[in-house]
């Protein structure tokens, strides 16, 4: 079953295969200090697909803060963040939002805080490689 998302205005777009239907989604509430000041909730299937969609580059604008090892997907339109990518050992790996999510019914999320304080840059990525999506296109343009 593929889950959809977007910004709030829709330059951003996702599609997010890999939950079954009837499968609760992991809520992961980030405790960094840019996740806390944008209410960063994310999700991720290793298993599933990630296709991120750009209608307008030019309103879509990246942020990388701490160890740089990460690419926040920001609409420069509306300020929404509805997916962060990170590039390891040259494959490209991905959450996306949960607050971006369309039509998923909230008893579905399961929710949990996760704190990544003090996790060595090394250690970051192969946990990222564990856990994050690793099937992430991004397409810029329109449909």
């Amino acid at each position: 079953m593929d889950l959809h998302g977007c910004c709030h205005c829709g330059n951003i777009r996702f599609s997010l295969a890999g939950f079954a239907p009837d499968a609760s989604i992991p809520a992961r509430a980030c405790t960094c200090s840019f996740c806390l000041k944008h209410g960063g909730v994310w999700t991720s299937d290793p298993q599933g697909r990630l296709r991120i969609r750009i209608t307008e580059p030019a309103d879509h604008g990246v942020y990388r803060f701490g160890t740089g090892t990460a690419d926040f997907h920001v609409c420069r339109r509306c300020g929404a963040v509805p997916a962060v990518t990170a590039e390891i050992e040259g494959r490209l790996y991905g959450v996306a939002s949960v607050r971006a999510l369309e039509g998923v019914a909230p008893e579905r999320l399961a929710h949990a805080q996760v704190s990544f304080e003090g996790e060595a840059a090394g250690d970051r990525l192969a946990r990222r490689a564990r856990g994050w999506i690793g099937d992430v296109e991004i397409r810029l343009g329109p449909d």
